[in-house]
C-alpha cells in the first residue's frame, strides 16, 4: 500500500516536471507562437479524439454547451499563444515568473463568475504579487513586451481555470478538453487564414526537430498529462495535487538555468520578486486547504 501510494506521489511530480518542461520546448522549438499552438492543439485533439473513441466516452452534448466549450478553447488557445510569445519575446524566467501571477487574477474572476463574496486573504496575496511583478519589471525593463504577454497569458489561464471550474462539474473532463481543443484549432486557422500569412508552403515548412518537439509537447505535454493529471487525483488528494503543480514555474526555472544558463541569468531583483511571486502563490494554496480541511472536519 505504501509503495503505491509512494509511486502515485512520484507520478504526480513527474506530471509537474513535464508542465515545466513545456516552457522549455517553446524555447527549442524554431517556429512562431501561432504556428506552434495550431500545430499543438491539432496534434493533441487528434490523440484525444483516438484515447475517447479507445475508451467509448460518448462525447454528445446541447449545442449551447457546445458555445460555451468553444468559447473556453479560445481562451486556451489565447493563453497557449501569448505563453509561447512571451517565451520568444523575454525568457523562460520571465515568463513563468509572471504566469505564476495568475492566482490574482483568479481572486478577482472566481467571485464574478461563480458569483461567491470576494476573500480578504486571496487579495492580500493578490497585492503581494503584484509587489513581485512590479520588482521584476524595474530591474528587467528590456524584457518589457515578454512581461506584457506573460502577464496577459496569466489573465487568460486563470480566466480558463474558471470557467473549466464550473464545466467539470457537469461533464467529463475528456468531454470537455474535445470541444476545447476543436474550437482551438478552428480559431487560429480563421486568424491565420483572415488575418495571417495564409496556410502557405512555408508554414508548413516546418524542420524534422521542429515536428519532433511538436509531437512531444502534443503527446506527452497536454494529452498524456492531461489523461494522467486526472487519473491521479483518484489516488491523491486535490490539496496535494494543486500545491504539487505550484511547484511547476520553480521546476521549469532551475531546467531553464541548466539548459540554456546564458539567456536565463537575471538580476538579483528578479529572484527577489519572483520569490515574492512564488511565496505568495504557494501560501494561498496552503491557506485555501487549510481552511477547506478546517470546514470538513467542523
Amino acid at each position: 500500500m505504501r509503495d503505491a501510494k509512494l509511486l502515485n506521489y512520484l507520478h504526480l511530480h513527474l506530471l509537474v516536471f513535464i508542465a515545466g518542461f513545456t516552457a522549455i520546448l517553446g524555447e527549442l522549438i524554431t517556429i512562431d507562437a501561432i504556428a506552434l499552438v495550431w500545430y499543438r492543439m491539432l496534434m493533441a485533439t487528434v490523440l484525444m479524439y483516438a484515447y475517447i473513441r479507445v475508451k467509448g466516452i460518448n462525447i454528445k452534448v446541447p449545442p449551447r454547451t457546445i458555445l460555451r466549450f468553444g468559447f473556453a478553447g479560445v481562451i486556451i488557445a489565447l493563453h497557449w499563444i501569448t505563453f509561447f510569445g512571451a517565451i520568444k519575446a523575454s525568457n523562460i524566467s520571465i515568463t513563468l515568473s509572471m504566469v505564476s501571477s495568475g492566482a490574482f487574477f483568479a481572486s478577482i474572476l472566481e467571485p464574478i463568475i461563480h458569483k461567491r463574496k470576494i476573500i480578504k486573504y486571496e487579495m492580500v496575496f493578490g497585492f503581494v504579487v503584484v509587489l513581485g511583478v512590479f520588482l521584476i519589471t524595474q530591474s528587467e525593463l528590456q524584457y518589457i513586451e515578454g512581461i506584457i504577454l506573460g502577464i496577459l497569458s496569466a489573465f487568460l489561464s486563470a480566466l480558463f481555470a474558471v470557467l473549466n471550474g464550473k464545466f467539470v462539474k457537469e461533464y467529463r473532463p475528456s468531454v470537455i478538453s474535445i470541444y476545447e481543443f476543436i474550437s482551438g484549432v478552428l480559431f487560429i486557422t480563421l486568424f491565420i487564414a483572415l488575418f495571417g500569412s495564409g496556410f502557405n508552403s512555408e508554414f508548413f515548412s516546418v524542420s524534422p526537430t521542429d515536428l519532433w518537439y511538436l509531437f512531444i509537447l502534443a503527446s506527452v505535454c497536454t494529452a498524456y498529462a492531461f489523461i494522467a493529471s486526472v487519473k491521479i487525483m483518484e489516488h491523491v488528494s486535490p490539496y496535494t495535487v494543486m500545491l504539487t503543480f505550484n511547484l511547476e514555474p520553480i521546476y521549469g526555472i532551475i531546467l531553464a538555468l541548466i539548459l540554456f544558463p546564458e539567456k536565463e541569468k537575471m538580476s538579483s531583483n528578479f529572484y527577489y520578486g519572483a520569490s515574492i511571486i512564488l511565496g505568495a502563490v504557494l501560501l494561498n494554496g496552503i491557506l485555501k486547504n487549510w481552511k477547506a480541511l478546517k470546514r470538513k472536519r467542523s
